[in-house]
């Protein structure tokens, strides 16, 4: 892994200490002494995010609603030795709700999430997820909820494969394979914190995430998971700027050995008017990484279904199922074999078709002439 470029952070007390000295020695009124300790900070690299800027004597950090709610959380987690039973899972859910309202309201900046994740949030929610009993579904999809709106960045992640995170989520989602809030609530979390850190992805592929993706692919009765795509397609995204060489090719060729890529051709079935359909198809994409794994999805009918979509996205003028559909297909038409099956199939007629139903939309006709300029090739 490449070295971690060094970030200047500074304490919620030394930053407080800042403003009060240019109060103090200074003679700035409150508000100017506040802004001049941010815009002073910030021109000299300060990593701001997790400080919670306030005047001296109008609230500060105990005051912040997020960090009243943490300390709450913190008061019963330190009473429960194990697991929380009766009233106080009652409380914990609460809670949990009103600390991921606190922070997905505030997601635009993460301003709320930083401050909670800078004070032992991440670290706490995980030890609390960790006592919730396994039959308290509402308390494990609250808590879920909570853990990936706090999940914003590298150090957060980190905070949470250090806290055991991969682990806590992969033993629930495995208790709770029949039910659908908590898989769509954990697979959130599984996408969140291995966005962008290579060594999170690491951890859950070291728990077999790939084998739980397939149990729940192959055994979906209650409608799609759409967070599971999401958490596909992110675990096969080579995102973490800090690596040299990414894992995740192998990851994608492991997905397609144990039978992900022909799971994921089914759930294309659905066609247009399914809500899953398109990051199906953008999971299925990241599977795509060799000639061998395109071939076994056409041989798996994955070149059939997408066509006739492509057809049907034209005729209902659905732009975005025909740019994942387009994407995908060119992705396939890597392989010479499928590029002469998609030909065979009437590909070309389609796709020149779907050109001219989208003549007005620049983003489908690029991903439709990426797909054609393959054949021609």
């Amino acid at each position: 892994m490449a070295p971690t470029k060094n970030v200047r952070t500074i304490s919620q007390e030394a930053f407080d200490e800042l403003v009060k000295e240019n109060i103090d020695d200074l003679g700035m009124d409150p508000a100017e002494a506040l802004e001049d300790a941010i815009q002073t900070l910030s021109l000299q690299g300060v990593d701001l995010s997790g400080i919670v800027k306030c005047v001296p004597g109008e609230g500060g950090i105990k005051d912040h609603p997020a960090m009243q709610c943490l300390d709450k959380l913190n008061q019963l987690n330190a009473d429960s030795k194990d697991k929380f039973g009766g009233q106080d899972l009652v409380q914990i859910t609460a809670l949990l709700n009103d600390l991921s309202e606190l922070c997905i309201s505030n997601k635009e900046d993460s301003g709320n999430a930083a401050i909670v994740a800078k004070n032992g949030g991440i670290e706490l929610v995980c030890s609390i997820c960790s006592k919730i009993p396994t039959e308290s579904r509402h308390c494990l999809v609250s808590c879920f909820k909570a853990m990936a709106s706090l999940l914003t960045d590298v150090q957060s992640t980190e905070s949470f494969r250090a806290s055991g995170g991969p682990k806590i989520v992969v033993g629930i989602l495995s208790d709770g394979i029949r039910d659908f809030d908590i898989l769509n609530s954990g697979f959130t979390v599984v996408a969140a914190a291995a966005s962008g850190n290579e060594v999170v992805k690491q951890s859950f592929m070291d728990l077999q995430v790939d084998e739980l993706i397939l149990q729940v692919l192959s055994g979906q009765t209650q409608g799609s998971i759409q967070s599971l795509y999401d958490a596909i397609h992110v675990l096969l995204t080579s995102d973490d700027n800090r690596v040299v060489a990414s894992e995740v090719y192998g990851y994608a060729r492991r997905f397609a050995k144990i039978g992900i890529a022909k799971a994921l051709v089914e759930s294309l079935h659905g066609g247009p008017s399914s809500p899953s359909l398109v990051s199906a198809s953008i999971a299925l994409k990241a599977v795509a990484v060799n000639d061998e794994i395109c071939k076994s999805i056409a041989d798996a009918g994955g070149i059939d279904v997408l066509l006739k979509c492509v057809d049907d996205s034209g005729e209902q003028r659905n732009k975005t199922v025909a740019r994942a559909c387009c994407s995908l297909l060119s992705k396939l038409a890597g392989s010479d074999s499928n590029k002469s099956a998609i030909v065979e199939k009437g590909g070309l007629d389609k796709l020149i078709k779907l050109s001219a139903r989208f003549s007005d939309d620049p983003s489908v006709l690029q991903e439709q002439f990426g797909c054609s300029e393959k054949h021609s090739m």
